[in-house]
């Protein structure tokens, strides 16, 4: 998963490199082996880790510039960088890290959320400030970014709320791209499986949407002030009318008044804007 992560980035010899999440350390020797230790940036949040990190990777001969701090913040003191590789998700991508890249320069990373959906992405920097990309199909993923994590909530009970026949699957929601299309359509639900379908659940209203086999179909039961399941069901419906498309057929545009669009098709076509 770490190569590929590489891989996607084109990094090359000579190039400079921040990484976010040093981890075990293994992923920041890997690039010191490729590229020469002095163009390597590894910021790690957790003191602990970036200690036993440091260790090990002065153990294998490397000698790169390890920091502790927020990785969401890059490290702008020996921007600008060629490239940023993140081995932690993100709902967003930090303005920081557009800031510290130059233009022509690359972001790689995974836009993920609390549905636990996931996507590889790398982004080209441009000169005007925006940044632009298409999403991988690799079935990659990785634990979010702490302060990108979904906040505790109330023990879930159900509501039977207002009731209707769906128009999907609900099993769309097993298929990597479907449930990616699900987050981006209700990015502060969560979602959970039963044995007979599944319950999204609204962290900041308590809204909820919960599906049940019913006369040899689906009915959804919606709750509270949003309709997760419509909100779901409608992207779920552009994407079937599109085929169904894998991943790649995903694209992330990010402006430079903040808005972060995963557009479908074509950067023009239908698109969904990201949790900033």
């Amino acid at each position: 998963m770490v190569l590929r992560m590489l891989d996607v980035a084109g990094i090359s010899e000579g190039q400079k490199v921040l990484e976010i999440g040093t981890g075990t350390g293994y992923s920041t020797a890997i690039l010191c082996s490729r590229l020469d230790a002095k163009n390597v940036y590894s910021i790690e949040y957790d003191p602990g880790l970036a200690a036993a990190a440091a260790d090990h990777i002065h153990a294998a001969g490397y000698h790169p510039t390890l920091i502790t701090g927020d990785g969401l913040a890059g490290h702008k003191d020996d921007a600008a960088y060629d490239h940023i590789v993140a081995t932690c998700a993100v709902r967003h991508i930090p303005p920081a890290w557009l800031y510290q890249v130059r233009a022509g320069g690359t972001i790689t990373t995974t836009i993920s959320g609390w549905m636990l959906a996931s996507g590889l992405v790398r982004l080209t920097v441009h000169d005007d400030g925006t940044a632009t990309g298409r999403f991988h199909t690799d079935e990659i993923g990785y634990m979010l970014a702490r302060p990108h994590e979904r906040p505790p909530r109330p023990t879930f009970h159900l509501h039977p709320g207002h009731t209707r026949a769906t128009r999907v699957n609900p099993a769309l929601l097993d298929d990597w791209t479907g449930q990616f299309l699900a987050q981006l359509a209700a990015p502060s639900a969560e979602l959970m499986t039963t044995g007979t379908g599944v319950i999204l659940v609204d962290v900041a209203t308590g809204s909820q949407a919960w599906t049940e086999p019913a006369g040899g179909g689906w009915a959804v039961h919606q709750h509270g002030p949003l309709r997760l399941w419509d909100q779901v069901e409608d992207a779920l419906t552009v994407w079937q009318d599109a085929g169904s498309p894998p991943h790649s057929d995903l694209g992330l545009t990010v402006d430079p008044d903040g808005t972060q669009r995963v557009w479908l098709g074509t950067p023009d076509g239908r698109s969904w804007n990201l949790p900033v």
